[in-house]
């Protein structure tokens, strides 16, 4: 039981507020020298030599870079307000803009935090001004803004390809279906919202000094470049030319170019974004280190095969395990970050559902599903946090928690489909 009371105590100290990397290693120390001593650790320099070697997890800064340069470029501001104007026609079109950038955002640039900041700054004033429901308008950009956490390139599916030991091109190919359902979810809520609220979601007058014609020439103007970027870098791994590591390099280039077209590049801003990419791999691969001697330490005290014992006993077996999984991932979800769940319950369950047959490509997307869902639940839900930073002073907390719940529950919907009908998916 050694291990799973470490595994509680660990929990604990995170909701306690105690740094994540150093909340497991050390936990990891004190536990697995009581139960085994400290020559349990004589192995961990190679387990970290092989991290660093991992060629896989290469991918994580360059992608990072990547979108960090486009955060940059001003490229959300330009997909807002064309698209903005291009369904300003449409009753609820500034949410339903909203969604599309989001999507686009998410395919090129996947980093949350600058999607939901930069939509919160351009696209919440502009709903608010045309007297949409704050709930609705908040709901939409938190919701839009973690898309990149499903839609390729993820760094939630780089770091659950190389805990599950699944190819990265397989899970960026897999999840495309489940973004497009998410996205055409999202779309049909804020359609059947309006309707149902004419007042809350209202028209925008069309501009008639600029034709229709105009409209969408801008539109395509804006959308056309980041589009070639994401169809480079998918269609390079999907096609098998390029190593999801090499495309993501090649991503990086592809961002330096953009940020040159859009006359945004300077080497501050590229000194700036090297810096920020540092920064978030320092801090996963900090988490990472932790949670290797973690898992180290609970394997050595018996704690996995005490949770693999428990698992293959549920009722349902296979259905039993996956229904438990995702309530704990979902629970796990409210307070602690996706980066502590991929690298410390992942690896718990990983054998038990291998035991079991369960498709690996098919469970790493369904937990990447669910993980997507922790940046819109409260209490420490990271979209509710950005977007609370940069809204007007009349849009409150409960606004923003009202906002978020039924887009919580399309993502748990899409979810239970993927669980229920994978084949829909093309699983």
């Amino acid at each position: 039981m050694i291990g799973i009371v470490m595994f509680f105590v660990a929990l604990l100290a995170l909701l306690l507020g105690f740094p994540v990397a150093f909340t497991f290693g050390g936990i990891a120390f004190l536990f697995g020298t009581w139960a085994e001593g400290i020559e349990m650790f004589a192995f961990m320099p190679y387990r970290i030599q092989s991290i660093m070697e991992n060629t896989v997890l290469m991918a994580v800064p360059l992608f990072v870079f990547m979108g960090l340069v486009l955060q940059k470029t001003k490229l959300a501001e330009q997909l807002l307000e064309s698209m903005g104007r291009l369904f300003g026609g449409v009753r609820g079109g500034i949410a339903i803009s909203t969604v599309l950038v989001g999507a686009l955002l998410a395919a090129s640039t996947g980093v949350v935090g600058a999607s939901v900041v930069a939509m919160g700054l351009i696209s919440l004033p502009v709903m608010l001004k045309y007297n949409y429901d704050k709930g609705l308008a908040c709901g939409t950009i938190c919701a839009s803004g973690t898309l990149g956490q499903i839609i390729p390139p993820s760094i939630v599916l780089i770091l659950l390809g190389d805990v599950l030991g699944v190819p990265v091109g397989d899970l960026f190919h897999a999840a495309i279906g489940p973004g497009f359902v998410l996205v055409g979810a999202y779309i049909i809520y804020i359609l059947i919202y309006a309707k149902l609220n004419p007042e809350a979601a209202q028209i925008i007058e069309r501009d008639e000094s600029i034709s229709r014609r105009e409209e969408v020439f801008t539109a395509l103007k804006a959308v056309i470049p980041p589009l070639a970027l994401i169809i480079v870098v998918l269609g390079s791994i999907f096609a098998g030319i390029a190593t999801p590591t090499e495309s993501a390099a090649l991503g990086g280039a592809g961002a330096i170019v953009l940020a040159l077209l859009y006359k945004q590049f300077s080497f501050r801003m590229v000194y700036e974004a090297s810096k920020e990419t540092v920064k978030v791999t320092a801090m996963v691969f900090a988490i990472l280190l932790g949670a290797t001697a973690f898992s180290m330490a609970f394997s050595y005290t018996g704690g996995d095969l005490l949770v693999e014992e428990w698992m293959l006993e549920l009722p349902g077996e296979k259905w039993g395990f996956l229904i438990i999984v995702m309530l704990v991932v979902l629970v796990l979800g409210f307070f602690i970050d996706f980066v502590e769940i991929c690298f410390i319950i992942v690896p718990i369950i990983a054998p038990v559902a291998e035991l079991m047959g369960i498709d690996m490509v098919w469970f790493a997307i369904l937990i990447a599903m669910n993980l997507q869902t922790s940046f819109l639940t409260p209490p420490f839900g990271f979209s509710l946090f950005y977007l609370k930073g940069v809204a007007p002073k009349g849009v409150t907390t409960a606004d923003i928690y009202r906002g978020v719940l039924p887009f919580i529950l399309i993502q748990v919907a899409v979810l239970a489909s993927l669980m229920v009908f994978p084949e829909f998916y093309g699983m």
